[in-house]
């Protein structure tokens, strides 16, 4: 199996792509086999209800001869055969009672494999690299995850349930006519069944690549509709609402295409089973007809061939739409397993100790990486954050200042050199306790769509009331929280939206505070804020910051000045480092900066003329 590299995209499972049937149903196959029991419990129940469906024909034959009087023979002979209703409906119940047994022991092998199959792509989703979910099309995903997971269930249904006892009657069925009977039934039989089997396999193989597209369409539109829908207020920044409608339109349309071709194909496929069965039933009877007026057959032979045709062909006319499902399912299962065979780029090394922290040293030795083969970001970047003390990169967009951060946390590998904390290659250490010693507050808070609560306990789920409380009040935001009709229960919206920008990076601050990591992260954390709420925010990090190892990645100057090393950063190169006071000494790029950021500062800060004017008038008065 491929994996692929650091430098080259894991991609999700392409539109195009196909398995043959039978990986998947192997695939699933030991998900099912965990029971072994029950599965084997279930399929005897399963024989049971089939062997009671073949003897209810089988009594009602004897009944009805029973039944039937010869020529010149007194009614007065004839009497109840209380023995032949008796097993007529001990059988009938057994089918019954054989079948909800079957269901009921199989129910939790089935329902068992839906979860632990769900639970799996989760966990593997979760463990797949920051690549792949920047690559990926949540929509179109979800989708296929939760038709997957549904398709479990269905497959097992129709095939085990609907296909293998349909096979079972079959054969015992032939199998009676074939020793009882002319020849000719069973092979009016047998010639129909394979006649329609074989038309309905071609015929559905023929409709799958219409339910393939229908599918593929389904996603697309899906994902256009959720991407829209997140994306909800720039959609109305740009009052795009009808470009929206339109794009999302024509994967619907795309969709409304394949659905009318499946359904044409459909009623084709019925029709043709219709004539066969038809055929097939009428040659039976014929048989049977015939013989019944020879006398080689009796009233009871004419109604066991009958019932057992009509119990042959009722579920055969479900055939076409079982296979159907089966293959459908299948297909749904192929994309869902197709997941789970992406490679997960980052790992875990065998024999990964966890980190130990004994002062929580950084350093990058000599790295170089590039998320793409052609593209390289980082050349030879050479550092160290000693224990407890606060490192600031700054540096022009795209000098690769946020991917720093996303090497610290092994999202991904380097191409080369190395990156450790107290001596220990990140790569050599699991990528749990990793993350357990390192929090962030990013620039972009993204909440869950949850209570405040939530947000900041996700810092350390299972923290307590008190707690969390106290994380709040060292984050500045529990007088906000209290101040709300719904206090700490108040839901914050879809990714956050229902707070403000320096709400959102209390919250931030205050899960990261809960955490209580060895190493923080400042990922331009207010570079979003206006200048009152960067102030007060800026004052809480440089707080939660002492004794801490914290890398600080800035946009601001003002805002790391008192770093104990600062680092400039252009084209993926260290080019300057220093104190805030040695660097401005130096005359160099990071001097230049910081000349244009107060020149800019000045700038906004100046009044208007407008106020000048108003401002000045007063003072001009007095």
């Amino acid at each position: 199996m491929r994996r692929y590299s650091a430098s080259e995209p894991a991609p999700a499972l392409p539109a195009g792509h196909q398995r043959q049937d039978w990986v998947t149903i192997k695939t699933l196959l030991p998900y099912l086999w965990a029971y072994k029991g029950r599965v084997v419990l279930a399929l005897a129940f399963l024989v049971g209800a089939k062997l009671a469906n073949v003897g209810v024909p089988l009594v009602l034959k004897h009944l009805v001869d029973h039944l039937t009087l010869e020529p010149g023979q007194a009614r007065a002979l004839l009497v109840m055969p209380v023995g032949l209703l008796l097993a007529y409906g001990l059988l009938r119940l057994s089918t019954t009672l054989f079948t909800e047994l079957r269901e009921f022991v199989f129910a939790k092998v089935t329902q068992r494999a839906v979860r632990t199959i769900a639970l799996k792509v989760f966990r593997h989703l979760h463990s797949l690299s920051l690549r792949f979910h920047l690559n990926r099309q949540t929509g179109g995903m979800t989708r296929d995850i939760e038709r997957g997971t549904r398709s479990v269930s269905t497959l097992v249904s129709y095939t085990l349930f609907s296909i293998l006892p349909t096979l079972i009657e079959i054969s015992l069925v032939i199998g009676y006519l074939a020793l009882q009977y002319d020849i000719w039934f069973s092979v009016i039989t047998a010639g129909a069944l394979i006649t329609y089997i074989t038309f309905t396999v071609i015929v559905t193989e023929w409709r799958t690549h219409f339910r393939r597209t229908m599918n593929e369409h389904d996603s697309k539109a899906n994902s256009k509709a959720i991407d829209s829908l997140i994306n909800y207020e720039t959609v109305k920044y740009f009052g795009n609402e009808e470009l929206e409608a339109r794009r999302y339109d024509q994967g619907l349309q795309s969709y409304e295409s394949a659905a009318i071709k499946s359904q044409t194909s459909l009623s084709l496929l019925n029709t043709g089973q219709a004539f066969i069965i038809a055929a097939a039933v009428t040659l039976i009877l014929w048989r049977a007809t015939s013989g019944v007026i020879d006398g080689s057959m009796s009233l009871g032979d004419l109604v066991l061939v009958n019932a057992f045709m009509i119990q042959l062909y009722i579920p055969l006319n479900f055939l076409g739409v079982i296979y159907r499902e089966i293959k459908q399912s299948l297909a749904d299962m192929e994309r869902l397993f197709s997941l789970l065979e992406q490679e997960r780029e980052i790992d875990d090394t065998p024999g990964a100790k966890p980190l130990a922290i004994h002062g929580a040293e950084v350093r990058f030795e000599h790295v170089d990486f590039s998320y793409e083969k052609n593209r390289q970001i980082l050349f030879d970047v050479d550092f160290t954050i000693a224990a407890g003390a606060t490192t600031a990169v700054v540096g022009h967009s795209g000098s690769g200042k946020s991917t720093l951060g996303r090497l610290l946390f092994r999202f991904y590998d380097v191409q080369k050199g190395r990156i450790t904390i107290d001596g220990q290659d990140l790569r050599d250490v699991t990528q749990a306790s990793l993350r357990q010693a390192i929090g962030i507050v990013p620039q972009d808070t993204v909440l869950f769509n949850d209570t405040i609560e939530y947000n900041i306990a996700y810092g350390k789920p299972g923290a307590s009331k008190d707690q969390i409380i106290a994380a709040a009040r060292a984050a500045s935001i529990h007088d906000f929280i209290v101040s709300l009709p719904d206090g700490y229960d108040t839901m914050v919206g879809e990714r956050g939206l229902k707070l403000s920008g320096g709400e959102k990076q209390r919250v931030a601050i205050a899960r990261t505070l809960l955490k209580n990591p060895a190493i923080l992260i400042f990922d331009e954390a207010t570079s979003a804020l206006d200048s009152r709420s960067e102030q007060a925010i800026q004052a809480q990090l440089k707080e939660i910051a002492k004794d801490r190892t914290t890398l600080v990645i800035a946009h601001r100057l003002s805002t790391i000045a008192d770093a104990a090393q600062i680092l400039v950063m252009d084209h993926g190169r260290i080019v300057e480092r220093g104190t805030h006071a040695s660097l401005l000494a130096a005359d160099g790029l990071y001097a230049q900066m910081w000349i244009r950021q107060q020149a800019r500062k000045i700038s906004e800060d100046e009044p208007s003329q407008d106020d000048a004017d108003i401002e000045g008038a007063p003072t001009a008065v007095a």
